[in-house]
């Protein structure tokens, strides 16, 4: 197959859905380098932007099948991913009291979204090679092991939100294998046990008190800070929007972390209703697209690797959004091809890439 046949049979319209939502991300990321008065981050987004669009084409060369029939790759890409995790804890600087990205010269790399992405592939081929086994508990057991290692780490971070990503991947591509729902009921409950042992033991206090101000919202100058000024800005966009590099809350400085957590807020202050419409339409393009893929798909691998991306971009989408909105605790969830951050949207890129491997040799 030469080039020009190749990039023909690539999903364009799932591409230009992902491009044209990173729009949305940079012309945010725009608005708070105006307001800062530095645009360096918007610079290195668009090098990551770029960066990740030009691995995603070269990926699509690569045949998905490699990674199908060779169980010891994935193995050895896992363990690579935990070390890199288990590295943060010896290797990493401490920034606002965690150990969460290395930091390589003016770039960092958060080990967060390699090993998300194993996972898909890992619990894909896992599942795919036993899905008329799945009345037995221990796959479930096994299969949850391999993510328990990597959310542990991530845990001790700390960073929950990466917890919470990870486990419901794992939730979701079980239930999309098939798990009894009397397998189901008992893992809820151990997940509640869990959470309340955690509360008890293994919180931060910090951690404690974002959840506590998610659900008693009246220190509006203290805890419940954030999530006041995001629906402050959310409410000023109204229906056409503030203007692009005219939103207050962001330029005058009262909207926290609006290039990552609440990017959000920004782009409905500066775009109101009518364009977070436009938004949600084309993120809900990039999820039929990449669920067309998973139905096309001619064996279990694929259609899983599908299906476990589309829970992770759902579950980060949702409950960013629901941050911003005050539906969910902050607990630092960016929203995918939008937040700034190189390791995030180059490992959705390299995600897109596999998929398009996957559609040409379907």
């Amino acid at each position: 197959m030469n080039f020009i046949s190749h990039i023909k049979k690539l999903d364009w319209i799932l591409i230009g859905s992902a491009v044209l939502i990173c729009a949305f991300g940079l012309a945010g990321i725009y608005s708070t380098s105006l307001a800062s008065g530095s645009f360096l981050n918007f610079e290195k987004q668009i090098v990551f932007f770029i960066l990740g669009f030009g691995i995603m084409i070269a990926i699509s060369f690569f045949d998905y099948r490699i990674l199908r029939n060779n169980s010891y790759l994935i193995l050895i890409l896992y363990a690579l991913c935990l070390i890199l995790l288990l590295g943060l804890y010896f290797f990493a600087p401490i920034t606002r009291g965690t150990r969460g990205w290395y930091r390589l010269g003016f770039l960092t790399l958060d080990p967060n979204e390699p090993i998300k992405i194993i996972l898909i592939i890992l619990l894909a081929k896992y599942f795919s090679a036993r899905h008329v086994e799945m009345y037995k508990f221990s796959h479930i057991i096994l299969s949850g092991l391999y993510v328990f290692l990597p959310a542990l780490l991530i845990f001790l971070k700390p960073d929950l939100g990466g917890v919470m990503v990870l486990v419901l991947m794992w939730l979701g591509i079980l239930m999309i294998s098939g798990i009894k729902m009397k397998h189901f009921l008992v893992l809820l409950l151990c997940f509640v046990l869990v959470t309340g042992f955690s509360w008890h033991f293994l919180l931060k206090d910090y951690q404690k008190a974002r959840i506590i101000a998610f659900a008693f919202p009246y220190d509006v100058l203290g805890g419940s800070w954030s999530q006041t000024q995001t629906k402050i800005a959310i409410g000023s966009g109204q229906i056409f929007g503030e203007g692009l590099g005219q939103g207050s809350q962001v330029q005058y400085g009262f909207l926290p972390e609006p290039h990552t957590d609440f990017i959000f807020s920004v782009i409905a202050e500066e775009w109101g209703v009518l364009g977070i419409s436009i938004f949600f339409m084309i993120y809900i393009i990039l999820i039929w697209r990449i669920l067309k893929i998973a139905i096309e798909a001619q064996s279990n691998f694929p259609r899983l690797f599908a299906i476990g991306f589309v829970i992770v971009l759902i579950t980060q989408f949702t409950i960013n959004i629901g941050m911003n909105l005050s539906m969910f605790p902050v607990v630092g969830i960016y929203l995918p091809f939008v937040s700034y951050g190189g390791s995030g949207l180059v490992g959705n890129f390299i995600s897109l890439g596999i998929l398009q491997s996957i559609r040409i040799r379907r």
